[in-house]
């Protein structure tokens, strides 16, 4: 299920969403173009390790809480970053209209936050590296889910041998996404692996709590003299 676009237009430039992607391309090529062991030394320094965060192991590098921020621009690879910033590009530019840049960043990097918590309170020893953008794209899914739960998704489906193009509305589309990740999470419980799934979950929750503290009230309607309808039909 992979998003393509979706019908709901902006009326501005969406600068910081363009900051962030940018900011995510750069350090990822930044990351890429390191040695091997420089990039690994990278990694292990500005990773979110959840045993580094319980006082168990010690890599080196970034104080381990300040990684909850740093792990979310590196990624493992040219598809993880692609689909991170397909996503963040198509659901975060309203997102930003609805709460303001400097609002939408802070939401951002605090939905990156909780979901790196969360990934951290479901494996406490585990010593993996974990990076990417998931966590925080995860809470703007969410909280376009509840600003914009009408908005038609176009979404490519790939079942075997069908492929095709439809329209999902939003809330039906995140919720469909929650739901995999979330299932996803409970059937590799405790088997490891590669994908933080709860963190997954866990950032759109915090997205959807974010979000209703963070939007702004709607602007109220300037009424006319003797009332907005006066001598119309």
């Amino acid at each position: 299920m992979i998003p393509l676009k979706d019908e709901n237009p902006t009326h501005g430039t969406p600068w910081m969403t363009i900051l962030l992607i940018v900011t995510n391309v750069l350090v990822s090529i930044y990351q890429w173009a390191l040695p091997d062991a420089a990039g690994q030394r990278l990694v292990l320094a500005a990773a979110l390790v959840p045993a580094r965060l319980s006082g168990l192991v010690e890599t080196g590098g970034l104080p381990p809480v300040i990684t909850l921020i740093t792990c979310q621009f590196l990624h493992g690879g040219i598809l993880h970053l692609a689909g991170n910033m397909l996503f963040l590009w198509i659901f975060g530019n309203n997102v930003e209209e609805e709460l303001g840049s400097i609002w939408f960043l802070l939401f951002y990097l605090l939905c990156g936050v909780g979901a790196g918590l969360v990934h951290y309170l479901t494996q406490p020893m585990s010593s993996l590296p974990t990076v990417g953008a998931s966590g925080a794209i995860s809470g703007v899914l969410g909280a376009y889910a509840i600003l914009f739960p009408k908005a038609q998704i176009h979404t490519l489906i790939i079942l075997i041998l069908y492929v095709s193009v439809v329209r999902i509305p939003a809330l039906l589309w995140v919720g469909i996404w929650f739901a995999i990740q979330l299932v996803q999470g409970l059937l590799s419980k405790g088997a490891g692996g590669g994908v933080a799934w709860f963190a997954h979950v866990g950032g759109l929750l915090v997205g959807v709590i974010l979000v209703l503290i963070f939007r702004r009230p709607a602007p109220r309607r300037r009424l006319e003299p003797f009332g907005e309808s006066w001598g119309r039909r």
